[in-house]
């Protein structure tokens, strides 16, 4: 970075955290609409028949948003082609896919992992950050950036096409202090949980603890700690499109936090982005259980056999999948998934992507789930 401008970079706010002197009279407003929205969304996610299984595709899509973030480019239909030959063979050769799409894969792969390990008992803490950060990073232009491992060398935030550092994180030398501290804050039950997600998120930020992959690591603690402390009720809350579409403003309020402490405003924009993105992760998951709704009677009436929900429930889980997957560990008796795979070609609810070659099975797509997910 010894080319890069350092003008306007904003040093990191040591001894400011957690905020001393936060503004409550002017949070108490958007802090009751956010909590209402995703009050909201969580009475959907409670009454989903698995939101598990149906907002599957939807923790995909947020991998790929947030990846992109970070100059990450990859689609969601190449992340799902990979993780279909993923799960019909571990050891399926990355190498045969973009190394973007491998990435995004794992970061669904690093929050799935950290769901369970929380669901095991493990707390947010530093083991379970750079638990996920060694998956996060497990392949591609990450493996060589040490993952899992927290920095040991001053890291910057900067706009390479202007050559300008933005910001300069924590020391390498205060960060264990500054992560314990993080995750004791976390776990502050005297701070009310959506004003705590938005001070956390933004000190994960500042700390910066990686030398790559935190903003990705930073969005999947905000759904972490909504859904461990309880304002949801399963892992299910994506944030980074609204944080996409105001990358600028996303910066600079985070900047204004460390330059003028400006913890306030940032914890406003915060609640603007938890009230909207509830808002938009409702509407997307009303329509994926609309759709299954009418997908159940369309196969009952298409399969007329008992598997039929059984079939729904994995096409809605995997929306592109390898045949062998299907006839071999959807738990149908095989013969029967071969008979429905064929009814479901031959009305148009499934896709052909490949056809069959050699000892390479089909590999299909169920488009309808796919065009709600992919908005």
């Amino acid at each position: 970075m010894a080319d890069f401008d350092l003008t306007d970079a904003v040093q990191y706010h040591y001894d400011q955290f957690p905020p001393a002197d936060i503004d409550t009279m002017r949070l108490i407003k958007p802090l009751a609409s956010a909590a209402a929205a995703l009050a909201r969304y969580d009475q959907m996610l409670k009454g989903m028949h698995n939101s598990e299984i149906l907002l599957a595709p939807l923790r995909n899509q947020e991998a790929v948003v947030s990846s992109r973030m970070e100059g990450t480019i990859s689609t969601l239909d190449e992340v799902l082609r990979y993780e279909a030959d993923h799960e019909e063979d571990e050891a399926t050769d990355p190498n045969r896919y973009r190394t973007e799409a491998v990435e995004v894969f794992l970061y669904s792969r690093a929050l799935t992992q950290a769901q369970h390990a929380i669901e095991q008992g493990t707390s947010i803490s530093p083991w379970l950050i750079r638990s996920a950060h060694r998956v996060l990073l497990g392949f591609g232009r990450g493996a060589s950036l040490n993952p899992g491992e927290f920095k040991t060398e001053q890291n910057y935030l900067a706009d390479r096409s202007r050559r300008k550092i933005q910001f300069i994180p924590i020391s390498p030398q205060a960060l264990p202090l500054g992560m314990e501290k993080l995750t004791d804050f976390i776990g502050n039950d005297d701070w009310e949980l959506l004003l705590r997600t938005a001070v956390a998120h933004l000190e994960f930020e500042a700390l910066h603890p990686f030398k790559d992959g935190n903003g990705r690591i930073g969005r999947m603690l905000i759904t972490l700690m909504l859904w461990h402390y309880g304002a949801i009720s399963a892992p299910h809350f994506y944030i980074s499109g609204y944080f996409e579409e105001r990358r600028d403003e996303y910066i600079e309020r985070m900047r204004a936090v460390s330059q003028t402490g400006a913890w306030t405003d940032w914890i406003a924009f915060f609640l603007a982005a938890i009230e909207d993105q509830a808002k938009q992760n409702l509407a997307q998951a009303e329509e994926i259980g609309a759709l299954y709704e009418a997908m159940k009677d369309e196969f009952r009436r298409l399969l007329r056999n008992q598997w039929s929900t059984t079939a729904l429930d994995f096409v809605f889980a995997r929306p592109v999948f390898r045949n062998n997957m299907f006839t071999g560990r959807s738990g149908i008796p095989a013969p029967t998934a071969h008979k429905f795979t064929r009814i479901l070609l031959d009305n148009g609810l499934l896709e052909t992507l490949e056809a069959a070659s050699g000892r390479r099975p089909a590999l299909y797509r169920f488009e309808p789930l796919l065009r709600i997910v992919r908005d």
